[in-house]
């Protein structure tokens, strides 16, 4: 386990290129601290004043990311692009280390399966995950994000607390929030289209549209 006291809004991204700069500078505008780490000192740089901070590291050492204090953080992204080899060694130390949370990059198919033996509990192939998508996902209050234009997003997402036991007109979470729940999953059962007279229940899901922002806010009522 992650020593006592990590916190859950900080997160190391080892590796910062196209995939796990954009994941971390996403995570940085959602308020999260976050420390990018890379090999090369001239990408560290270009991160220096946009991230909490930046470090040039090698991410296979130990005893260089406790220095780092990434063994105390809740979560790390591993974003290492073609370097098999560190990608596997860094995902494997931070599973030795007891981080709660790991991401890793994958290249394919059989490079994710690996990553998932030494450790890692979310693969993700950048294809098909961008590094913002994945942004929203690793805050854990968001389940699925899908973003459109015009800052439009749809998002799936739990049930707040304020809301249980109460029909979607009593919630008011439209005009609360300014969005709309489009559709509901009881535990066990398939998504029905949601109506003002859809009662919504503890352990529900839900599936949430209207502004990015909006629909940001209301996930972190969860």
């Amino acid at each position: 386990m992650a020593k006592k006291g990590a916190t859950s809004n900080r997160i190391a991204v080892l590796g910062l290129g196209r995939f796990g700069s954009s994941l971390a500078l996403e995570l940085m505008r959602q308020g999260w601290e976050v420390v990018g780490i890379d090999s090369s000192a001239s990408v560290v740089q270009s991160y220096a004043d946009q991230l909490t901070h930046a470090a040039v590291a090698n991410t296979t050492d130990e005893q260089v990311l406790r220095q780092l204090g990434v063994h105390e953080f809740a979560h790390a992204v591993v974003g290492i692009g073609t370097d098999l080899e560190a990608s596997i060694l860094t995902t494997g130390l931070l599973a030795d280390l007891g981080i709660p949370n790991i991401w890793a990059k994958a290249i394919n198919r059989q490079h994710a399966s690996i990553l998932q033996r030494v450790g890692a509990h979310h693969v993700v192939l950048p294809e098909h995950e961008m590094g913002e998508r994945v942004a929203h996902l690793v805050t854990g209050h968001i389940l699925n994000f899908i973003e459109f234009e015009d800052d439009y997003a749809l998002i799936k997402t739990r049930a707040p607390e304020e809301a249980f036991d109460k029909s979607l007109a009593d919630a008011a979470l439209r005009s609360k929030y300014g969005i709309t729940v489009v559709s509901i999953k009881r535990p066990g059962e398939d998504f029905t289209y949601a109506t003002a007279d859809t009662t919504v229940y503890a352990g529900d899901i839900l599936i949430v549209a209207g502004k990015t922002r909006h629909v940001e806010a209301f996930a972190n009522l969860t």
